[in-house]
This record gives C-alpha cells, structure tokens and sequence, in this order.
C-alpha cells in the first residue's frame, strides 16, 4: 500500500467513514439491504438452477461464472419470464467476442428488433458497440476494455430501457411499442464470454394489505385461524385451520412479502389461483423452515418455497424466528419462487386442465389465500406486495 493510501485509511479510520461505507454482497449473493428491497438472484453461483439453453452452446459454471467459447450462436435463458425490472449483470468478454445480453426475449429471437431487446457486448467497430441495443439504438465507444470485468445497469419499465455501464449512463431508449414481458438471456454468439453477479428486482409491485385493518380480504370467522393486525401494523395469524382471501383474483402475477415464525417449524402457506369462497382449493407455496439430518437441502414436509405436493424446495433458506422474504411468480403452467433472494422452485405444471389446482393445471385467476394450518399456528406477514404479469404482447 502506498504512502498516501495509507494516510487516507488512516483517515477514515479516525472519522469513522469506513463503518459508513454500505455492505457489498460477496459475488453472487445479496446484501441483507438488497434482500429486503426484493432483489433476486438469478445465478446462484453453482449451478444452471432456473436456466435454460436455448442451442448448443458450451455454457456452463466455471468458479463462480456463468462461461461460454464455443458452439452454437445461441442464449442460454431464464426459465422465468420478466416484464419491467432492474437488472444488474457483470460480464468480462475476451479480445473480439461478440455478446450479449437479451431482454423480454423470445427462446429463440428471430429479429432482434421485434422479438427482444439486445443489449450487445462487442468491439467498438462492432455496428452496435458494447452498450447498444442491436437492430435498434447504437452508442458511441463506452470504451469496455476487453479481459476486465463491467457491469452493466439495466431498467426496462414500461417502453422505456435505460442502460447503465460501470455506473454511467449510455442510453436511454423508448420504443413505440411496448414488449410486454420475456426472458432474460445470456448470448454466446463468437468468442469466450462470463457472466456473475446476475440479479434482478422486480418493478411495479402494489400493496395488498394496509398495515391497518383487513380491508379488500375476506375472513371466515367461523374457522379456528384467528387473523388480526398488530400495533407494528404486521398481519398475524394463530390457530387453525382457517384462512383469510383476497377480494380480489390474480392469474399471471409476481407476489412479494415477509413473513415471520414465531415457533419452532410451524406450518403455513401462501395458497394462490384459488377457488374463491373455497377451502384452500388452491396452489400451496408451502412455508415450513424444517430440515432433516442438518441438511437444508433435505426439507420437512415440502420446505418453504416448496409448492406442496408438487415440488420440494431445493434448499431451505430460512430460519424460524427470524424475518424471511418470498417472491412467488405464477406465468401461465410456470411458478417459481425465491427466498431471501434465493431460487428454491422452478416447477412447470404439466397437469391436464382442472377447475381445482389441486386436482389439475389451472391458468385461470383465482384469489390469494394465507393459511392458518393447526393449533400451533403463530405467523406474522408483512409488506405484501403484487403486480400481475402482462402479456407478451
């Protein structure tokens, strides 16, 4: 460390700076602040988990790194479709290669200036430089030095995608239409290619429980669940079996909230697509923080995030006692769900129709229900947040 540097820490030291500075998330993971904002990982760091490739490319984990060099020009994609968001990706690209990262994707995109948004990694000859959006928006050189990581800042709200690279930003572009939800996909197209650190927050998500009172959800006082809103302004639920529904029915939608155990793996449930006025006829996104043999990855009874009696949650995350964050996305047969920013579910229903979820594939809106399970029932909700999910076109 050089003198001078040294006098600066010095500095911050005496002053107290340094304890100021924000947490940074070790690589692909989340900040506790960016957990409670609603961000989600979308590479776990491991594995392809929530991915999908879309030709025969070489994509695969390489110390912490999503890698590509060879094969098929081609995208390995998200398995979860996405409409307005922001999104954080870091990328290195060798001398030459050509990229990208493709937004509101199709699998498979045709033409680049119809069926997604491009947001091209390439040389500065390159007609669409790295930063542009091919086909629709070039920039001028962002001067991306080749074999050094970047990150690129995307918000795609509405017709409007603004991009940032390294913090500045590069483009701001509205299209005359708007492309209504999509994948998100990396590109081997020629040349070696990383990615890490990718993360997306949903935009656009809407309160559906005040804080105050039960206003727009139904109760049933004569089940056992007893639902009331404490002086923090959280939702509590005790005993059972009971439940309390929306008003209201969702069928494509992204739902956000915290929940909180107050005992020792109790058992609830966030039902979704319900028949309304029905008993729980509905998808489960189970919550139980249980594990066996210490093992998160061998679950009790589904795990939290689990859709029950379909699919197991692949990790349990969370801790009872403890405030944990669900997101639950319902597109058409796909529900996947993360917690605490974690993908734990990544389930497609390939059921035959049925009017009842818990007999067959439902796609009709229906409402949302919270479960009161047993006696032992004690769960606390808060910041319940929804948006449903438009059509791609």
């Amino acid at each position: 460390m050089t003198q001078p540097m040294q006098r600066i820490l010095a500095t911050l030291l005496i002053f107290g700076s340094i304890a100021s500075v924000p947490a940074r998330a070790a690589e692909n993971s989340l900040t506790e602040a960016e957990i409670a904002e609603g961000w989600l990982l979308l590479f776990d760091g491991e594995s392809l988990f929530g991915w999908r490739p879309a030709g025969d490319a070489d994509f695969r984990v390489d110390n912490g790194r999503i890698l590509a060099t060879s094969g098929d020009v081609c995208l390995l994609r998200t398995t979860t479709q996405f409409s307005d968001y922001l999104l954080q990706v870091d990328f290195r690209a060798a001398e030459g290669t050509n990229s990208g990262i493709f937004l509101r994707t199709s699998p498979q995109p045709s033409q680049v200036d119809r069926d997604c948004y491009e947001l091209n990694i390439a040389p500065p000859d390159n007609p669409f430089p790295t930063g542009s959006l091919v086909g629709r928006e070039k920039v001028s050189d962002t001067s991306a030095a080749a074999n050094e990581w970047h990150t690129f800042e995307v918000t795609a709200q509405g017709r409007q995608i603004v991009v940032k690279l390294d913090g500045k930003q590069i483009l701001d572009y509205t299209d005359s239409k708007k492309l209504g939800k999509g994948f998100i996909g990396l590109q081997h197209n020629a040349g070696k290619v990383e990615f890490r650190n990718v993360k997306l927050k949903p935009l656009g998500l809407n309160p559906i429980f005040n804080g105050v009172d039960l206003a727009g959800w139904k109760t049933y006082p004569e089940m056992k669940s007893e639902f009331t809103v404490t002086e923090k302004g959280w939702l509590n639920v005790k005993n059972g079996r009971g439940q309390l529904e929306t008003n209201d029915s969702f069928g494509d939608f992204i739902l956000q909230l915290s929940c909180y155990s107050n005992g020792e793996q109790l058992n609830s449930g966030i039902f979704f697509r319900c028949l309304p006025g029905s008993t729980m006829d509905g998808y489960e996104s189970q919550i139980q923080n249980g594990f066996k043999e210490d093992d998160r990855t061998k679950p009790v009874d589904c795990g939290t995030g689990g859709i029950f009696r379909r699919v197991n949650a692949r990790k349990v995350v969370p801790n009872d006692f403890e405030w944990f964050n669900k997101t639950i996305f319902a597109d058409g047969p796909h529900i996947s769900v993360w917690v605490n920013g974690f993908q734990v579910t990544d389930w497609t229903d390939t059921r035959k129709a049925d009017p009842n979820p818990r007999r067959g594939l439902r796609t009709e809106a229906g409402t949302i229900m919270i479960q009161g399970h047993d006696p032992t029932t004690d769960l606390s909700f808060r910041n319940l947040e929804i948006v449903e999910i438009p059509s791609r076109w």
